[in-house]
């Protein structure tokens, strides 16, 4: 680490510290923008319930109503539904998905108009569910408003892509999350410590072990993130000397659908919310509230079951495990002790199977230890114990330094190269 540093400021890397540079810039505009409020528009009182998780993933910004309150959710909404539409509903994005880099690129294209449209069409429902009683054109120009900074945000994320470091659209969803830490260590230094609701002892006490459950939290949630199954993978046409006797193994991730499966949950069963709030009508609230808000039992188990089930779904999605056997064979590679073809994608099907079980419970507890902490504790909705946000900061940070480690450790060789020439 620390060798990597050194490296970082050494008279090779200059590129490196003004791509850094840039990120630190742009991320900066994203912070900025999240504290400017819709024009006509005022910063929303009412408890946000579903639509806490796209609060915290914009840095505040729906519950300011900011300019970037929609964030870059519309795009990856868009992106999820093209992933969709890829497995052989439509023939159309099938064949794009198979024509390799061209199709990636045409698919990109597509995500962003839908992303677009979506955004449009969530900036003029929030607009009409919070901005009752301003009228309509103010509506309107709220949701024209909300929908370009999506769109500002998307340009953003690609030059942050370009000249910066790491993938922009995830630093900025890193960045909304992590401007939310400071204030909730500050709101429970204060819920705690200053209130006057406990002894000094008795508070000092609660927050460090609520720093420590924070930790402990954080630790587990790296861990999900990398924890993986390495099944070992054999040459048919190259030998162990080869390479110095060392074993080449296929990496299968615990949790290979992320953070997914939570943000399909919560779009579902936030639906009905949303719908309560545009309607306005007291008996439908209530059987919301009681019944399906997450924060209610049913609500939760309901909750719970959609993760599982889309988490199930999306790694499928995710991790073919058939595309991977065809992949092996065409490479000359096997599984050893198991016959290549069929026999590969059904040990792979059932291995993938077994981890998602794993990985789908450790995503459900970190989705759930929030809200439970939030029905159980009196502190402040502000205050929550890890979740599924601290799951994007630490893959994004993880991802982030491991291009950054890559891009120091190769220039350092060109550097190295060239100076044995």
């Amino acid at each position: 680490m620390l060798k990597r540093l050194k490296d970082f400021f050494g008279p090779t890397n200059k590129d490196l510290r003004r791509r850094l540079l840039f990120t630190i810039f742009a991320l900066a505009i994203f912070s900025l923008g999240t504290n400017i409020v819709v024009p006509g528009a005022v910063k929303i009182t009412k408890d946000l319930g579903f639509l806490e998780l796209l609060n915290v993933m914009t840095g505040g910004g729906l519950k300011n109503f900011s300019i970037f309150a929609l964030g870059v959710m519309p795009y990856i909404t868009a992106s999820i539904l093209t992933q969709l539409l890829q497995m052989d509903i439509i023939p159309y994005f099938s064949e794009l998905k198979e024509e390799g880099a061209a199709g990636r690129q045409k698919i990109n294209k597509i995500n962003r108009y839908i992303g677009i449209i979506f955004a449009l069409l969530q900036g003029f429902v929030f607009s009409y569910a919070f901005l009752k009683g301003y009228g309509s054109m103010v509506v309107l120009k709220s949701a024209l408003v909300l929908t370009g900074g999506t769109a500002f945000l998307l340009w953003l994320g690609d030059e942050i892509t370009k000249k910066g470091i790491g993938n922009g659209l995830s630093l900025l969803i890193l960045a909304g999350i992590v401007q939310g830490i400071p204030n909730t260590f500050i709101t429970a230094f204060k819920d705690l410590i200053l209130s006057g609701s406990h002894s000094t002892l008795a508070g000092i006490s609660a927050f460090v072990l609520f720093t420590l459950t924070y930790i402990v939290i954080l630790i587990g949630v790296i861990w999900v993130s990398e924890a993986e199954r390495r099944i070992p993978i054999q040459y048919s046409n190259r030998t162990a000397s080869s390479y110095r006797g060392e074993k080449t193994y296929l990496p299968v991730k615990l949790n290979s659908a992320s953070v997914m499966p939570v943000i399909f949950a919560s779009a579902i069963i936030g639906i009905p919310s949303l719908i309560a709030q545009v309607i306005n009508k007291k008996s439908f609230t209530n059987f919301v509230e009681n019944y399906i808000s997450y924060y209610s039992v049913t609500g939760l188990i309901l909750y719970v079951l959609l993760i599982y089930v889309f988490g199930y779904v999306y790694t499928r999605m995710a991790m073919n495990s058939d595309e991977m056997a065809e992949n092996l064979d065409k490479d000359h590679a096997y599984v050893p002790g198991i016959t290549p073809g069929e026999n590969t994608s059904i040990f792979l099907k059932n291995t993938i199977s077994r981890l998602t079980v794993v990985g789908t419970l450790a995503l459900i507890i970190l989705a759930v230890i929030p809200i439970l902490f939030t029905n159980f504790s009196e502190m402040d909705k502000a205050v929550t114990i890890g979740g599924t946000g601290l799951l994007i900061v630490c893959g994004v940070c993880l991802e982030t330094y491991k291009q950054f480690e890559s891009s120091i450790a190769s220039r350092n060789y060109t550097t190295s190269k060239r100076r044995r020439r």
